[in-house]
Order: C-alpha cells, then sequence, then structure tokens
C-alpha cells in the first residue's frame, strides 16, 4: 500500500470547519482546498458533519457540536486535540482571531505543547487593539493586511508577514450587471457598535434624497449571544425612519453568490472591524463577480485603494452621494465593475495565497 509521504499540518481552529462561517473558517478552509502538497489535519463536527466539507482531503477529526458554533466545549475540544496532535504531526498552523481568550491561551501553549511541531499562526482579524499587549507571539505570525503587520510589530511580534486572503475566482465568477429595476444594493456585516450598520442605512437614505432608486438588502450575521430577532426589528425600524420602508433584512445566507450577483452595488462602511478579516471576503468576492464597492477609509483596506470607492468612517453623507452617482452613471459603474476582477486575480488569487503559504511551511519545517 502506498504511503502519504506528505508533510503532516495540523490546522488549528477554535471550531469545526462545518461549523459557523466565519473569517476563521473560511480561510482555513481556502487553505485545505488550495495548499495540496501537504496532508492537513482539520476539526469537523460530529455526530454530524455538513456537506460542505465531504470533498475536503486529509484527515477530519471530529469534535462534538450540534451547531458547530465554537462555545467554550468547541474551544477546549480543539485546544485538547492540538496539543495531542501537535506532537504527531510536522507543522501546526493555526487560524485564530485575536479575541478575549486568545491571550492566555498564548501563554499557555508553549508550556503544555513543550518541544512540539513549530507553529504558523495567521492573524485573520484582532477583536481589540489593547489585546495585543497580553498576546505572546506562539510562532511565526501572518498577517492578512500591512496594518495589522504593524500593529503586531508594534506589540512585540518580531516575526510577522503579510499574506492576503484568497478568493476562488472559479466560484466566483463575474457576471453582467442586473437588469433588475430598481436595482439592488446590498449591505453587509455584523450587528455590531462600529459595524457600519446605521451608517450605511443613513447613507442610502441620503442617496435617495439624491433621486436614486434602489431596493435596499441588509445580509447581517449575529455574533454568538446576541438576540437576532430584536437586532433585526431595529435596523428595520430604523430603516423606516429614515425613509427605506422596504428594505429587507437576511440573517445567515445560504446562497450568498447568487444574493452579490443579484446586487448593483456593494456597501460595507464600518467604523471598525471588531474581529472581522482585515479584507473582509464578501468584499473581495463581490469585486470579483463585478460589483462597485463602497468602503469606509480604513487603513486595512490600503490594498483595495484604487479598485473600491472610499469614504471616511461615519460620513454618511459622502457615502450616499457615492453610492446616488454610481448607481446613475452607467459608465462609471463599469468602469468600476471592470477593476475588481482582474484586482483580485493578481492580489488575491489562489496560486499566489497557496505559493506563499507552501513557502512558509517549507522554511518552518527546515
Amino acid at each position: 500500500m502506498a504511503t502519504d509521504r506528505r508533510p503532516r499540518v495540523l490546522l488549528l481552529t477554535s471550531g469545526p470547519l462545518d461549523g459557523r462561517r466565519g473569517a476563521d473558517t473560511d480561510l482555513a478552509m481556502a487553505l485545505v482546498e488550495s495548499v495540496h502538497e501537504v496532508r492537513y489535519c482539520w476539526f469537523r463536527k460530529w455526530p454530524r458533519p455538513d456537506e460542505r466539507v465531504r470533498h475536503l482531503t486529509g484527515r477530519p477529526v471530529p469534535l462534538a457540536s450540534l451547531d458547530g458554533v465554537p462555545h467554550l466545549s468547541e474551544r477546549l475540544q480543539a485546544a485538547t486535540h492540538g496539543l495531542v496532535r501537535a506532537r504527531r504531526c510536522d507543522l501546526v498552523h493555526a487560524v485564530l482571531t485575536i479575541g478575549a481568550g486568545f491571550p492566555p491561551f498564548s501563554r499557555l501553549w508553549p508550556y503544555l505543547a513543550g518541544d512540539a511541531a513549530p507553529v504558523l499562526h495567521t492573524v485573520p482579524g484582532v477583536m481589540d487593539p489593547a489585546l495585543l499587549a497580553r498576546t505572546r507571539p506562539l510562532g511565526v505570525t501572518v498577517a492578512l493586511s500591512g496594518a495589522t503587520a504593524t500593529a503586531l510589530r508594534t506589540a512585540g511580534f518580531d516575526r510577522v508577514r503579510v499574506v492576503p486572503p484568497v478568493v476562488r475566482t472559479a466560484d466566483w465568477p463575474r457576471r453582467p450587471r442586473p437588469a433588475a429595476d430598481p436595482p439592488t444594493v446590498l449591505i453587509t456585516g455584523h450587528h455590531d457598535p462600529q459595524g457600519g450598520i446605521a451608517d450605511a442605512v443613513a447613507s442610502a437614505a441620503v442617496a435617495r434624497r439624491e433621486g436614486a432608486r434602489f431596493r435596499l438588502v441588509l445580509a447581517l450575521r449575529a455574533r454568538p449571544g446576541q438576540n437576532v430577532r430584536a437586532l433585526e426589528r431595529a435596523v428595520r425600524a430604523r430603516a423606516a425612519r429614515e425613509g427605506l420602508p422596504d428594505t429587507e433584512v437576511l440573517g445567515h445566507v445560504e446562497d450568498m453568490p447568487a444574493r452579490v450577483a443579484a446586487a448593483s452595488v456593494l456597501l460595507y462602511v464600518p467604523r471598525s472591524l471588531g474581529g472581522k478579516a482585515d479584507v473582509p471576503l464578501t468584499v473581495l468576492q463581490a469585486l470579483a463577480t463585478g460589483r462597485p464597492v463602497i468602503l469606509s477609509d480604513l487603513p486595512q483596506f490600503e490594498s483595495l485603494r484604487n479598485v473600491v470607492l472610499r469614504a471616511a468612517p461615519g460620513d454618511r453623507d459622502h457615502t450616499g452621494r457615492l453610492l446616488a452617482q454610481v448607481l446613475a452613471r452607467p459608465r462609471w459603474w463599469q468602469e468600476l465593475a471592470d477593476r475588481g476582477p482582474a484586482a483580485v486575480e493578481e492580489r488575491f488569487g489562489e496560486k499566489r495565497f497557496a505559493s506563499r503559504y507552501l513557502s512558509l511551511y517549507e522554511e518552518l519545517m527546515r
């Protein structure tokens, strides 16, 4: 029987890959799908794994979880499995956002893991910059943007690299402009105080007062513990007060490619990312699809500066005027739509992503 001699890499996440969708799990799944020169060990739900991980290669490790959300139980299981399997693998690749529980984990890992495999830590996001002062590097650290890399180095992380996230353009092909009348404006984000939802709705109201005609759809993910129904009612009430009573508010979206393809513009204007990926995948997916994107001008979005439209965080008037103008000017819309797919392929393509991570793996396993 042939033996698989590829290096073994433990993909350490806070929960199963087929659990709650987020920056961590999306990035981890992209690694398994893109880097074929190693054999990954990754977490899945038990007893009912999701269909979307059945095609993944490598060795799945079951975590007892009914909903796939990384509750305390799932996190403890992941840490325990990680410590055991780190001694059986050639490399540990942690894909973990730096949240409230990460600083103690980062301090305990070296003592508990001992001389186990070297660690590469990809940081999809940082929930609060103040956490960095209490965090210790697990090994070489990967940031998704130059802004986060600078913050990590300032906090004492001495080996920091930058590898942008990936979009598999085969899954997000370019689409023609929708013919729907009125056009759809898609707003994405979380129900966070600094997440920009209030700003986005108010900006849409400015665009409406400028004469723009559109249908507003909000696709909003909830954080664990949030009262989703109450939050969605509040968003609908806010939209009605702003003169947008026909607004559609969605929670989890099963077919996001269809939603993005049906939209004419994506609006994402947070004042703070609050743990979301430095370059949220929905933004890149919209650009790959050929959709103009309006972003708040945060430093994490620097790599998209010449591809998207930008407004200062909280500047509802300017954001609204940009939205009204791009909807009213077909040539400008088309120019922006043409920029997106080429930029995504060049800067966030699968081959470049896989090559850079494979180089890091080879460097750490020498």
